[in-house]
C-alpha cells in the first residue's frame, strides 16, 4: 500500500450541508439560524461583550505597564569605594554613611579605580566591580535578597503571606 492509496473508510465522510440555498430541502429559510435576533443575523462585533462595557474599553491606555516584581538596586561604584574610609564595605555601613539609600538592595558596579583591598558585601556586584576588587586584592561576598529567593511579594504584600 502506498500513501497515495490511502483514504478514509466508506461512510465516514460527509459533504457539508449548504445552507440558505432556496426553501427546498433542509436549511432553507432561515438557514437553521431560528427567527430574529442577534445570532440570527451574524452582525455580532468582535469584542462585543453583550453590553456591558468590553474589555479594550475597560483596560487603562498610554500609562505604561509597572512590573510588580521588579528587583531594584541601589548603586554603589567603585570610585565611591574608593573615597570610602572603612576597609569592611556592607549595605549598613554604606546607609551609615549616607552613600545608599536607607531601603533596597546594594549593588557593586565597575566605575573607577580600586587601589586598596577591602572586604565588600552586596546584593549583586558587575562582572568589572568583582574583577577590579579582587585584582586590588580585596573579597567579594554576595549577600542573599531580603525576601528570599524567587520573586519579592508584590507591593502590598506582606513578608508573612507567602
Amino acid at each position: 500500500m502506498k500513501v497515495h492509496d490511502l483514504q478514509p473508510p466508506a461512510g465516514s465522510t460527509h459533504p457539508r450541508r449548504r445552507v440558505g440555498r432556496g426553501i427546498a430541502g433542509k436549511g432553507g429559510k432561515t438557514a437553521g439560524r431560528g427567527t430574529k435576533g442577534q445570532k440570527a443575523r451574524g452582525s455580532i462585533k468582535p469584542g462585543f461583550e453583550g453590553g456591558q462595557l468590553p474589555l479594550k474599553q475597560r483596560i487603562p491606555k498610554l500609562k505604561g505597564f509597572k512590573n510588580p516584581f521588579r528587583v531594584e538596586y541601589v548603586v554603589v561604584n567603585l570610585d565611591t569605594l574608593e573615597e570610602f574610609d572603612n576597609p569592611v564595605v556592607s549595605p549598613e555601613t554604606l546607609r551609615a554613611a549616607g552613600l545608599v539609600h536607607k531601603h533596597g538592595m546594594v549593588k557593586v558596579l565597575g566605575r573607577g579605580e580600586l587601589t586598596r583591598p577591602l572586604l565588600v558585601s552586596a546584593h549583586g556586584f558587575s562582572k568589572s566591580a568583582v574583577a577590579a576588587i579582587e585584582g586590588a586584592g580585596g573579597t567579594v561576598t554576595v549577600l542573599e535578597p531580603p525576601f528570599g529567593r524567587g520573586r519579592p511579594p508584590a507591593k502590598g504584600n506582606a513578608l508573612t503571606n507567602r
